[in-house]
C-alpha cells in the first residue's frame, strides 16, 4: 500500500517530582539533569511546585530564564517534556474534609483560608499557561481536584442532583483556567486518578460535558490508577485516544484476597491488594500499552512517574530508561506486504471490478 506515515512515541523521559531532594545530586535543577542525563534520559518533565528545581514566576515573565532551562537540558542532550501543577490543580477544588491535609500543598501566607488558598492555585495555573507557551510546549501535566470524594460510595444515598451540581462547579472553576492555557496554546492534561473528581473515563465524560467538550480538557494517561480499580486500560486508549495527549509509565499490581480488594482496608502501600511498583514488577501490559498507543498515532513523551513502595528510586529510574527504550516502537516506513503489491492501475481495478 505504500508508505506509511504515523508518529512515534518520544523518550525515554522522566518526572523529577519523586527524585528532587536536598542532597546531590537532586537539590538543584542543573545537578538533576546532568544525573538524569548520565542515566540516559531525553527530556524531564518538570514539578512546577518544587523551587529547588524550578521558578515558575520567573519561567512566566522571563524568556532568559526559560532559555537557561532549556539550555542546561541541552548540555546533555535533553529537552523539557512538560511542567506539572498536580499539586496546584489539586487546590482548586478541595471538600472541606481535606482542608487540612491538603493545606500542606500550599504556602503558609494562604493555609488556614480556602478561599485564598484556591486563588493561588489559580494564579498557579495561569502562571503555568504562561511558562509553558515561554517554554514552546502543548501539552501541561495537572490534577482536577475534588469537591465529590467523599461521596463516592452511594452510602448514605445520594441526593438527587448532587453529582450533577458537582461537576458544574467544577468546571466553572476549570473553564477560566482552560480558557487561559488555550490563549496559550496549551493542552491540560487531566491526570485520571483516584482521590480526583476526574478518576475514570465516566467522570472524565461528565467533566468534558460541564465544559461544553473545552478542546484543551485532556488526559494524562497512566495504566497504574486503572490496575488499582481494575478498569480495563487498553480499551480506554480505544475510546479516549483522541483526548490522551500525555503518558506516564507507571506499573502497579493488583492481588485481591480473601480479606482486601480495591479499597485497601485502610492498610498502607506495602499491605494493599493494590499497589505501585517499579516498571518490570508489577502487571501493566506495556507491550499493549505502546502498542495502542502508537496505533493511535500518539507522538508524546513516555515519561517515567516512579512510584514503588519497594524498590529504591534510583535504581527504579537506572532500569526504567532500558524499560522504555525496550518498549518504544520503530515505526515501519511501508506496509508489511508490500513486496506482493501488483502495482496495478486504475484503469486495471475497474476491469476487476467488471466496471467500463
Amino acid at each position: 500500500m505504500g508508505v506509511i506515515i504515523m508518529q512515534a512515541l518520544q523518550g525515554p523521559a522522566l518526572f523529577l517530582a519523586q527524585f528532587a531532594g536536598d542532597e546531590t545530586p537532586f537539590n538543584t535543577f542543573e545537578n538533576i539533569v546532568e544525573w538524569a542525563g548520565n542515566l540516559g534520559f531525553k527530556g524531564v518533565q518538570i514539578p512546577t511546585w518544587d523551587q529547588r528545581l524550578f521558578d515558575l514566576d520567573r519561567a512566566a515573565s522571563d524568556l532568559e530564564y526559560c532559555k537557561y532551562i532549556q539550555d542546561t537540558l541541552a548540555k546533555q542532550g535533553m529537552v523539557v517534556t512538560e511542567l506539572s501543577t498536580h499539586l496546584q490543580g489539586q487546590l482548586v477544588a478541595v471538600h472541606p474534609a481535606y482542608d487540612d491535609m491538603f493545606d500542606g500543598f500550599a504556602p503558609d501566607h494562604v493555609k488556614g483560608n480556602p478561599e485564598a488558598r484556591q486563588q493561588w492555585a489559580v494564579d498557579q495555573l495561569f502562571k503555568s499557561a504562561q511558562a509553558s507557551k515561554n517554554l514552546g510546549l502543548t501539552n501541561h501535566a495537572t490534577f482536577s481536584g475534588a469537591l465529590l470524594w467523599p461521596y463516592l460510595y452511594p452510602w448514605p444515598q445520594r441526593p438527587a442532583g448532587l453529582v450533577e451540581a458537582g461537576f458544574e462547579e467544577l468546571a466553572n472553576r476549570w473553564i477560566p483556567i482552560l480558557d487561559e492555557f488555550d490563549r496559550c496554546g496549551v493542552n491540560v492534561c487531566y491526570e485520571i486518578h483516584p482521590g480526583e473528581d476526574l478518576h475514570d473515563g465516566v467522570t472524565f465524560d461528565l467533566f468534558l460535558a460541564a465544559t461544553n467538550h473545552h478542546p484543551r480538557a485532556n488526559i494524562l494517561f497512566d495504566p497504574s490508577h486503572f490496575v488499582l480499580q481494575q478498569l480495563d486500560y487498553l480499551q480506554f486508549i480505544d475510546i479516549y485516544h483522541e483526548r490522551i495527549k500525555m503518558f506516564h509509565v507507571k506499573d502497579a499490581e493488583f492481588n485481591a484476597t480473601g480479606r482486601q480488594g480495591v479499597y485497601g482496608g485502610y492498610q498502607s502501600w506495602i499491605d494493599r491488594a493494590g499497589r505501585f511498583r517499579s516498571l518490570g514488577d508489577g502487571q501493566v501490559d506495556f507491550k499493549g500499552i505502546f502498542s495502542k498507543l502508537t496505533q493511535y498515532d500518539f507522538g508524546g513523551w513516555a515519561v517515567i512517574e516512579w512510584e514503588c513502595c519497594m524498590k529504591h528510586p534510583e535504581a527504579g529510574a537506572e532500569e526504567g530508561v532500558k524499560f522504555v527504550n525496550d518498549h518504544l516502537i520503530r515505526i515501519t516506513e511501508r506496509a508489511f506486504d508490500d513486496f506482493a503489491s501488483s502495482g496495478i492501475d486504475n484503469e486495471t481495478n475497474r476491469r476487476i471490478l467488471g466496471l467500463k
